[in-house]
């Protein structure tokens, strides 16, 4: 843990989450899930709580918050309501490029607003073509005197029709080999002044089966352009390695959002299982029951201890792929699989929208293919135990 923040420290923030989630979080999820209804309010009591700068050093206005906390913080919000947590976490990791590989004067400029959350980001990587594969990008960016032209698409991007800020991932050079050599990253605030999108920029909201309520959105740059100081770290060629990066708390992130939906699945289960009654007993009393409820709260638990190792790791700024990889691909699983049972253990009113198991299992499928896919999760495993275990 960083040495800025103490256990008392972190128990008041967690203590602060808590009673938030409880009082503000909770109890509009399932209007604003059905709705499909963006959570204004809930993104300006972000800005109070710090939430925007979470991650974002001190020094930049922040809060600094090690990993390990901020996983805590991210799996409390998700075992409510999945949903919201992306508002922060996709601006965060925009926060990180920069932070981690921009330049003195792009830190200075862009991440005090965005602490506050005057700037709220997103990251543009994914394409209709590419996804996992971020090689394959279509998007350019072609540099004229001072400034870039972008041109392109992007998909499932968060933040980016209530946001206005976007890392975007373009191609520079169509022909460097390897392809990811010819990547650069750039910073592309969206709109004016007056909240309108800046011209050639075209946001449209997609429709979801889960995380409804977040503007996941399709994005279009036509002759968009972008002062070359936007450039990160004002050099071409690096906008692989600096998305990738970012990748390694963005999978932290999606991990403890998994775990997050898996302890809420669990908690509403127990509960429950306690309530409902057949052939005379409470049905947490069947032993078919109880196998599954055992079963759950171990993956929630087996998920928390990957989360804090990965987490551990990053805050130690040390490589944490694997141990990142590990708990994504853990956390996650175990939040479809939580949600599955509970479904199970409610039976025929898991069907209805007037219980809230039914959003948990809509969404937590999506952590399993955010952030790089559960498949790619397990080979980046896999090469990196080949890696560290050579004969």
């Amino acid at each position: 843990m960083s040495e800025a923040w103490s256990k008392e420290d972190e128990l008041g923030i967690i203590d602060m989450i808590d009673k938030w989630v409880e009082n503000d979080v909770r109890p509009i999820a399932k209007e604003h899930d059905q709705q499909d209804k963006y959570p204004h309010a809930l993104a300006e009591q972000m800005k109070e709580l710090g939430l925007f700068g979470a991650t974002i050093g001190q020094e930049f206005c922040g809060l600094g918050l090690p990993a390990s906390i901020y996983a805590k913080i991210v799996m409390k919000v998700a075992s409510a309501w999945m949903a919201p947590s992306g508002i922060f976490n996709s601006h965060l990791i925009q926060a990180s490029a920069i932070e981690r590989c921009g330049t003195q004067a792009q830190k200075e400029r862009f991440l005090p607003r965005m602490a506050t959350g005057e700037l709220r980001g997103g990251v543009a990587l994914t394409e209709p073509n590419a996804g996992t594969d971020l090689q394959a990008i279509r998007t350019t960016a072609v540099k004229d005197g001072d400034e870039y032209i972008i041109n392109g698409a992007k998909t499932w991007i968060t933040n980016s029709l209530n946001g206005n800020s976007l890392a975007v991932l373009v191609k520079t050079d169509l022909d460097a080999v390897p392809a990811h050599k010819g990547t650069s990253m750039f910073i592309v605030e969206t709109k004016d002044a007056q909240g309108n999108f800046k011209p050639g920029i075209t946001v449209s909201k997609m429709t979801k089966l889960g995380y409804r309520s977040i503007d996941t959105c399709e994005v279009v740059f036509e002759n968009v352009r972008v002062p070359a100081a936007n450039l990160v770290g004002e050099k071409e060629g690096s906008g692989f390695k600096h998305a990738i990066g970012g990748l390694e708390l963005g999978r932290i992130n999606v991990a403890a959002r998994g775990a997050g939906i898996a302890q809420g699945a669990t908690e509403l289960a127990v509960r429950y299982a306690q309530e409902r009654e057949t052939f005379g007993k409470a049905i947490c009393q069947h032993q078919a029951i109880q196998l599954k409820l055992g079963e759950m709260a171990t993956q929630v638990e087996a998920a928390r201890l990957l989360i804090e190792q990965a987490a551990t790791k990053y805050d130690a700024n040390e490589r944490c792929d694997m141990e990142a990889g590990m708990a994504k691909y853990f956390g996650s699983e175990a939040g479809v699989f939580c949600a599955n049972e509970a479904m199970r253990i409610f039976g025929g009113y898991s069907y209805s929208v007037e219980y809230d198991i039914e959003r948990y299992y809509r969404d937590a499928m999506l952590m399993c293919i955010g952030e790089g896919t559960n498949e790619m999760q397990r080979i980046i495993i896999a090469k990196q135990l080949i890696d560290k275990n050579k004969i």
